[in-house]
């Protein structure tokens, strides 16, 4: 199979091009492509040396452009190259105006402005930033969410990836010799979630860990018995106290998010049964 040159022509930051890309590739294994950014195309003569730098690398173009001119100027020196050219979003925007019955704004980075919901997913970030690993657990009842699991079952980056999401996440470590403070089990607002993950999973990343660190990788901390010992721990943990649980054992992070916020729309929709998430 001959490369494929991808070239990603965008008004904006490019963010959205590539998030839908990379959501396409994943539908095509092993595809070799090499992807070509271009953001911050608002002008003809910018989109003129763009299309200069297209020609010598020809593949498929995907756009999102606002700009009337600068769009059919895009698809006019697409044409005449004999190349491909995409409006990535065309379908749902009409789609959208349709169903909305008005026309979308027309204004490139709308997605980005600085509006309320940006500074309070700042504000989130930066909460979980700081109560990370069990830290900060006094201010836990201002979480939206806490996720609670053993070492290295994906905590720290799905609290981030909540965060970026809007989502004030706080996480914490459930270790058998030293359980969690009580104040874990009388919370309100968040809605606390346990990560679990299969005992092999946790080894095989554990193991990894510690060769990355320069460190045996033949400890308690990888031991077939006490690794099995603090996932029973965590499980029956979850039980007790009616936590809705999370197997991470064979979802991303980006999957396992996901089903976490499932879980917090369906708390808030009035939904009184949310545990038991697999």
């Amino acid at each position: 199979m001959a490369r494929l040159h991808l070239h990603l022509v965008s008004d904006s930051t490019g963010e959205t091009l590539e998030s839908i890309v990379k959501a396409g590739l994943g539908r095509f294994e092993g595809a070799d492509t090499i992807k070509h950014f271009w953001p911050m195309v608002r002008s003809e003569g910018h989109l003129d040396r763009v299309v200069e730098e297209i020609a010598k690398r020809p593949g498929l173009v995907l756009y999102t452009l606002i700009n009337g001119a600068v769009r059919d100027r895009l698809e006019l020196r697409c044409d005449q190259l004999a190349l491909p050219a995409v409006s990535v979003l065309d379908p749902i925007i009409g789609a959208l105006s349709n169903f909305l019955g008005r026309s979308a704004v027309t204004r490139p980075g709308r997605q980005h402005v600085m509006d309320a919901a940006y500074f309070e997913r700042v504000d989130a970030i930066n909460f979980t930033m700081v109560h990370d690993d069990g830290a900060g657990s006094e201010d836990w009842e201002e979480a939206d969410i806490v996720l609670a699991g053993v070492s290295r079952s994906s905590k720290t980056p799905t609290s981030i990836y909540l965060a970026n999401r809007g989502y004030k996440t706080a996480n914490i470590p459930l270790v058998p010799e030293s359980p969690p403070p009580p104040s874990l089990f009388r919370l309100k607002h968040p809605l606390v979630v346990g990560l679990t993950n299969s005992p092999e999973r946790l080894i095989a990343i554990r193991r990894n860990r510690l060769l990355s660190l320069g460190q045996v990788a033949d400890t308690a901390y990888v031991d077939t018995t006490n690794v099995a010992a603090e996932v029973a721990f965590a499980r029956r943990l979850f039980a007790d106290h009616d936590i809705p649980v999370i197997d991470v054992t064979r979802r991303s992070i980006e999957e396992t998010a996901a089903a976490i916020i499932n879980l917090v729309q369906a708390r808030a929709e009035g939904g009184t049964d949310v545990g038991g998430a697999k």
